[in-house]
């Protein structure tokens, strides 16, 4: 019965500790699969662990900003997944609920973590794999002082970025492979015609004068054949939680290492289209309950720091937390560009300044 489960589950499920150390199930990763994937097993009667290597926050991006769940077919969410949406229905007074602000997400997912059957374990990430053949037998994990060994019967990896598979020898690639690999059409290099540039961008320093080099954010790379493999991932990028209520409202304020040369780019795309003077023409601006936004990029220049993270996938802990840093600085950097900033046309500076970070939300950073 429990090789069946693990079988069926394995996308949902991943590793924690705490009671002892040595479980049926060592859960790596506390994003919202690896937390449903710790309730399903612990219903089932099995002793759990669940740990999520970034901090204190389960739920990974369902409680970290992408509250404007992404759904056609609602009648094809089933199980679990569907008793969570209605427990944010529940709260919002709805039958089910498919929007949501972060708080109300993490709230029901740590409902679901409180159960005897689940220990969890927080700030500790992966260091070795140890296996007994090709399986996994147990995990040493640090928080960069101490040092804790797991041991399972089951390891599953719900990370984002597959850290324990590949810690256990597991192939993978980085980047988009080539269509010709497996005979496909849509994989490699494409040139779209969504989220671009207007044509006429000048990417100089000095306009016109190619020696006096290239603005920030814009590569020397020539664009690769359309369809040819490289090692580049998607841009990362903060959803971004944000509120107009005046009362559960902190100001926007100048980020650390703020730089408004980064903004040149965004500058010079204003300028090739001055009608575009509302925040949606920047941002995807969705609105979520309690008067907060779910805030994704948009268009050229937004909320994507382009090209900033190739070295995460295979980069050391510190490496990563280098990028991560970069891509808060930047993030809060562009909130306060668009708000403060005299080059920004009034309008949009009028409108930003609306907007501010809400106090009920992430209240421990």
């Amino acid at each position: 019965m429990k090789k069946l489960f693990i079988l069926i589950s394995a996308a949902a499920i991943a590793i924690g500790c705490c009671k002892t150390n040595s479980y049926d199930i060592c859960i790596y990763g506390g994003t919202s699969a690896g937390v449903i994937a710790a309730y399903s097993a612990a219903q089932l009667g099995m002793d759990v662990a669940i740990i999520e290597p970034g901090g204190t926050h389960f739920g990974g991006m369902t409680t970290g900003g992408l509250g404007y769940t992404d759904i056609g077919n609602k009648q094809v969410v089933e199980g679990v997944a569907r008793q969570f949406y209605r427990k944010i229905g529940s709260h919002y007074g709805t039958l089910e609920q498919w929007i949501f602000e972060p708080h109300v997400a993490e709230d029901i997912l740590m409902d679901y973590l409180d159960h005897p059957g689940i220990s969890t374990l927080t700030g500790y990430r992966l260091d070795k794999v140890q296996k007994s053949g090709t399986k996994i037998s147990a995990i040493e994990l640090t928080d960069g002082k101490k040092t804790k060994t797991i041991k399972a019967d089951w390891f599953i990896d719900c990370t984002y970025e597959g850290d324990l598979m590949a810690g256990a020898g597991v192939s993978y690639h980085v980047g988009r492979e080539g269509n010709e690999i497996y005979g496909e059409t849509y994989n490699g290099v494409q040139l779209l015609d969504k989220h671009q540039f207007p044509d006429g961008i000048d990417p100089y320093k000095i306009p016109g004068d190619p020696d006096s080099g290239l603005i920030w954010g814009i590569s020397p790379a020539s664009l690769a054949d359309r369809g040819t493999g490289d090692t580049l991932v998607q841009a990362y990028n903060y959803r971004i939680c944000l509120t107009d209520s005046l009362e559960n409202m902190i100001p926007i304020t100048k980020p650390d290492n703020y730089d408004p040369s980064r903004y040149e780019l965004l500058l010079r795309q204003m300028a090739s289209q001055p009608a575009k003077r509302a925040l949606s023409d920047y941002f995807i601006w969705s609105m979520m309950p309690g008067r907060k936004t779910d805030i994704n990029n948009r268009n050229g220049f937004s909320t994507d720091m382009i090209g900033m993270n190739y070295e995460y996938p295979d980069g050391s802990h510190e490496k990563r937390q280098e990028i991560i840093k970069a891509h808060e600085d930047y993030t809060k950097g562009l909130l306060y560009f668009f708000g403060h900033d005299e080059r920004v046309a009034p309008e949009l500076r009028e409108q930003m300044l609306r907007w501010g970070y809400p106090k009920d939300e992430y209240t421990d950073n």
